[in-house]
This record gives structure tokens, sequence and C-alpha cells, in this order.
């Protein structure tokens, strides 16, 4: 490795990092704040509001089910419901 490189690259991080902090002082001294959101962060935004309105009952399903169970025609497999009970448990 050639330390030539390594000191040229420290000197370029060294320069900036001076060159930000007396912009942050400048801008502290005005005494305003700005905050820029990305693109990403509003998606974001958007995406949990609408989780966050959105019900988590599919009423479409529920009302067909309950009709179901209310005229006795729901049936219930019991090998369906032992795989999944299966399926879903964890063994100590």
């Amino acid at each position: 490795m050639r330390i030539e490189a390594y000191n040229q690259v420290a000197q370029l991080y060294q320069s900036s990092s001076t060159k930000n902090v007396s912009q942050t002082g400048k801008t502290n001294s005005m005494g305003r704040d700005q905050v820029q959101i990305s693109s990403t962060g509003k998606d974001y935004q958007v995406a949990k509001k609408a989780v966050a309105e959105s019900t988590d009952v599919r009423e479409d399903l529920v009302a067909d089910l309950k009709e179901r169970i209310k005229s006795g025609t729901y049936e219930v497999s019991a090998d369906d419901f032992a795989a999944k009970l299966l399926a879903n448990t964890t063994i100590l």
C-alpha cells in the first residue's frame, strides 16, 4: 500500500470536514433549521398511513363464513385441521 495515496485521501477528508463545519456554523448562526425528507421516506410515510387506515378484517370473507356457520353448511376437514395444527406447533 502506498502511504502517499493514503495521505492524499486523508487530506481530502480533512479539508472537506473543516469546510462542512464552517458552513454548519454559519447556518446555525442564522437560527433557521431545515429538514429534507427523501422520496423513500415520503413513500414510507404514505405506506405507513395506508396500513394504519386499513382494516385488519376482510369483511367479505368473514360475512360468508358467518352465513355458512349460521346455516350449518360450514364443514372443516379433520385432516386439514390436524395438518395446520401440527405445522404451527413447536416441539419442545
